[in-house]
């Protein structure tokens, strides 16, 4: 069974970063479709960035230009950094791995295997 597990999340101020990161085991990383997604209370589960085998990467538009998703192979883990940080990014972050040929790689469905998720807090 793939294991998925998050570290990085915690509170911040508007404006500021944090930096995601998810350790993949029982499964090499640079095989599937990565994703995080977010969720807060309240709301549907939705794509944040993604990146596939072939490393390309996918965004949601609200967080373009603001977070960068990237895979280290050798370390088997995936990471988001989240910079210009704003009140309505607080949401628990999941980690996602799914086939490297997903269609819609922003859709939760797509994805097979999740982690337990990190809590990220951003007051104004």
């Amino acid at each position: 069974q793939v294991q998925l597990v998050e570290s990085g999340g915690g509170s911040v101020q508007a404006g500021g970063s944090l930096r995601l990161s998810c350790a993949v085991s029982r499964a090499t990383v640079s095989n599937y479709c990565m994703g995080w997604f977010r969720q807060a209370p309240g709301k549907e589960r939705e794509g944040v960035a993604t990146i596939n085998s072939d490393g390309i990467t996918n965004y949601a538009n609200s967080v373009k230009d603001r977070f960068t998703i990237s895979r280290d192979n050798a370390k088997n883990t995936l990471f988001l950094q989240m910079n210009s940080l704003k009140p309505e990014d607080t949401a628990m972050y999941y980690c996602a791995a799914g086939p490297s040929s997903a269609t819609y790689p922003l859709r939760a469905a797509e994805y097979l295997y999740w982690g337990q998720g990190t809590q990220v807090a951003v007051s104004s």
